[in-house]
């Protein structure tokens, strides 16, 4: 297998956002739903986003409302104020990236997908790759902007990135309220992959309410790609992603 697509990258089944359980207090991106994710042997799926002095911080939303008792956005403060704030009904505060890196240990795979505004702001791209070259784990990156994906297969080498897989985000339509911002030539360009030639990805990760699907068909059969698909909630799914992905993301409960 190409170096850059290890086996390792869909041997097991990923929990989305760590093995979390709201009911439970675990929450999403917790360092609790980490480590439940370890003790199940499942590979974690993170999120991060920027803090205002550029540290990346395991958190999905852009803003802390619906997940902490704190308004505001997620780049609007340092990463010490928010290592303070609690994550709503649990025991756990927001976690920089390098603190989560040390919990998982190697333990377990790790992918990182690289929220992004698609502004062309590469710093939570380039922190994030800078602490995935220095880890001692499998852990791979992903984004669903083609910007990101684009500049770190260029900047590979010298980021340290060679042997960690780069992979993109994808869905067969962008037509969700959440897509609102992008123009209709940038939805066309994502729904049919034409930033191929730039991303050169090392794997997909890709919605498995559309499969199947043309783009990871043929980028499974024709180039080798592993495809996992996001997210898997039901047995219905699993077997939907049984027949068309190497490998789940998995949400609300354990395939």
């Amino acid at each position: 297998m190409n170096e850059a697509r290890p086996a390792w990258l869909i041997v097991r089944p990923i929990a989305h956002r760590g093995l979390h359980d709201r009911a439970s207090g675990v929450i999403e991106n917790s360092a609790s739903a980490a480590r439940a994710a370890i003790a199940g042997n499942f590979a974690i799926e993170c999120d991060v986003q920027i803090s205002a002095d550029g540290e990346a911080m395991v958190f999905h939303d852009e803003t802390l409302e619906r997940l902490c008792d704190a308004q505001g956005r997620v780049d609007a403060l340092n990463a010490h104020a928010l290592s303070q704030i609690n994550l709503r009904g649990s025991d756990d505060v927001i976690t920089p990236l390098p603190r989560f890196l040390e919990l998982i240990a190697g333990r377990v795979p790790v992918i990182i997908e690289i929220k992004s505004e698609f502004s062309g702001d590469l710093k939570l791209a380039e922190r994030t790759a800078h602490l995935a070259a220095a880890y001692d784990g499998p852990v791979a990156l992903k984004s669903f902007d083609p910007r990101i994906m684009a500049h770190l297969q260029k900047n590979r080498a010298p980021l340290g990135l060679s042997h960690i897989p780069l992979g993109m985000i994808a869905e067969a339509h962008y037509d969700d309220a959440e897509w609102n911002f992008l123009t209709r030539e940038e939805k066309h360009a994502l729904a049919n992959f034409l930033h191929w030639q730039d991303t050169q990805p090392d794997f997909l990760s890709y919605h498995v309410n559309d499969l199947p699907h043309a783009v990871p068909h043929l980028l499974r059969r024709a180039v080798g790609l592993p495809v996992m698909t996001w997210t898997v909630r039901s047995a219905v799914q699993l077997e939907r992603a049984a027949l068309w992905a190497d490998q789940v993301v998995f949400e609300g409960w354990r395939p």
